[in-house]
C-alpha cells in the first residue's frame, strides 16, 4: 500500500505582485506630480469685501496704477504722483518700501488696459522688493 507523505503548508506571501504595482504606481506620481504643482498662486477679490481704508497698523496702503495708454502712476496717502516710466516707479516704490517695510502694495488697473500691462506692472512692483501685490476692483453695484 502506498502511504502519502504529508506535505507542510507553505505560510509565504508572494509580493511580486505588490511590487508590480508600487512600481507601476510610482511613475504615475512621479510623471503627474510636475503637472499638478506648476502655476501662479492667485489671491481673487471677493465682491462683498469692504474697501481698504487703512491697514491694520495705521498705514495706508501703496497704490500703483496704469492707464489705457500704459503709463505709471503712483499713489500713497492720497497724493498722486506721476506719469512714470517702469524705471522711475521701480525706484518711487522701492524707496517707500525702504522707509515703510511691510506697506500693502495694490494694482489699479484701468478696464480698458491689456492684461499685459498689468502684469508688466506686478513685475515691476516685485522688482522693487513689494513681498505681495494686491489687485483693486470696483464694486459690483458701480457700473
Amino acid at each position: 500500500m502506498y502511504v502519502r507523505k504529508k506535505r507542510r503548508l507553505k505560510a509565504e506571501i508572494n509580493v511580486v505582485p505588490y511590487i508590480d504595482v508600487m512600481l507601476v504606481l510610482l511613475v504615475i506620481f512621479m510623471v503627474t506630480t510636475p503637472l499638478i504643482t506648476q502655476g501662479v498662486k492667485v489671491e481673487l477679490p471677493k465682491s462683498a469685501a469692504e474697501p481698504i481704508k487703512q491697514m491694520q497698523d495705521g498705514k495706508t496702503p501703496l497704490v500703483a496704477t496704469v492707464d489705457q495708454d500704459g503709463l505709471y502712476y503712483f499713489e500713497k496717502d492720497g497724493k498722486q504722483q506721476g506719469p512714470f516710466t517702469a524705471m522711475e516707479l521701480t525706484v518711487e516704490v522701492a524707496s517707500w518700501l525702504t522707509i515703510e517695510p511691510g506697506t500693502q502694495v495694490i494694482v489699479k488697473g484701468d478696464r480698458k488696459v491689456s492684461y499685459d500691462a498689468v502684469i508688466r506692472l506686478i513685475n515691476v512692483l516685485k522688482a522693487a522688493g513689494a513681498p505681495a501685490v494686491g489687485l483693486m476692483t470696483d464694486n459690483v453695484d458701480s457700473n
